[in-house]
């Protein structure tokens, strides 16, 4: 196959062996950093097709500079990165990456919710400083996680995920989503609600919506206050979907009793003072990173970039 496609990151293997072994050139970015808006657009006019990350912005000008271009696969499931309007009008097939990721993206938000509300990372610096002077009744308290009410916010794959474990720690399970999922509603015995009742009543907050105008800082200063004080909110969905400062008011004010972020909202920068907090997990965008999912992720971008090169419909099509 006599084409060219760009790559803007280091992937596992398994995704650039099979767009070598179809015999396709490949031009790979090997510097661990994002491109800049001129060197993506530089490597869009030398291909026909390319994969990008979530930090790549493809907008109509790097469209127009790609005038080959048939595909651009999303080396993720949001696509928010993406004009898609600008590449429908344009012929260019949109792709990203569902599924592979949905387990391993549920496992840590578990993880964030488990960690902030046992408070795990702050009992691992007391451990490790010396400060932990033997167990006595008063020390660490956490807030259990089984029995409670968990709320999920957006019912998707990953939310259906994250639903089903609530489900399995005996939790009262809780969703807000624009349609009926009876999929969550029989596997983990959930009742859809709207947002208000779910923030009022939920022990654990899980959030899994996309990023749109719709859903920007659909947590804000009113949704923070309205959730109780022992409440814990988990975010690993996109940064921008929390108003960070207004968070930050909230855990410092113990308007609720913790939050575990993977994602920020001016992302990799955080908001002034939450690296401060005690009672906020932090992890680096880590939902989908495993060895396995990773790598999933590499094969399947790479087989939507060759099955639409090749004249066969993609796999994983978004649309506008």
């Amino acid at each position: 196959m006599a084409k060219t496609i760009g790559v803007t990151r280091r992937l596992p293997p398994e995704g650039l062996e099979l767009l070598r072994s179809s015999g396709a050139t490949v031009i790979l970015n090997e510097e661990d950093r994002p491109l800049s808006p001129e060197e993506l657009r530089s490597m869009a006019a030398r291909c026909d097709g390319m994969i990008v990350q979530l930090v790549d912005r493809v907008d109509a000008t790097l469209l127009d500079a790609g005038k080959n271009l048939k595909v651009v696969a999303n080396y993720a499931v949001g696509v928010d990165n993406i004009d898609r309007a600008a590449a429908a009008a344009r012929g260019v097939v949109v792709t990203n990456t569902p599924d592979v990721l949905t387990l391993a993206t549920a496992e840590l938000a578990w993880a964030l919710l488990l960690g902030a509300a046992r408070r795990v990372a702050e009992g691992d610096r007391l451990t490790r400083e010396g400060r932990f002077r033997g167990w006595a009744p008063l020390l660490h308290l956490g807030v259990g996680v089984s029995g409670k009410t968990l709320g999920i916010v957006g019912a998707g794959r990953i939310g259906a995920a994250v639903a089903r474990i609530g489900a399995g720690f005996g939790m009262t399970v809780l969703y807000h989503a624009r349609s009926p999922h009876p999929e969550i509603e029989r596997e983990a015995r959930a009742a859809r609600v709207d947002l208000p009742r779910l923030l009022a009543e939920s022990d654990f907050v899980s959030l899994h919506v996309p990023l749109t105008a719709e859903t920007r800082h659909l947590i804000g200063e009113k949704e923070l206050s309205s959730m109780k004080p022992t409440a814990v909110l988990v975010n690993t969905a996109r940064g921008p979907v929390v108003d960070e400062e207004a968070l930050v008011r909230a855990l410092k004010q113990k308007k609720i009793f913790a939050a575990g972020l993977d994602v920020f909202e001016k992302e990799p920068q955080l908001a002034p003072g939450l690296a401060e907090l005690p009672n906020v997990l932090l992890a680096p965008h880590a939902g989908s990173a495993t060895v396995e999912t990773r790598a999933g992720m590499s094969v399947l971008a790479a087989r939507n970039v060759l099955a639409v090169l090749e004249g066969r419909p993609a796999l994983t099509p978004v649309g506008i």
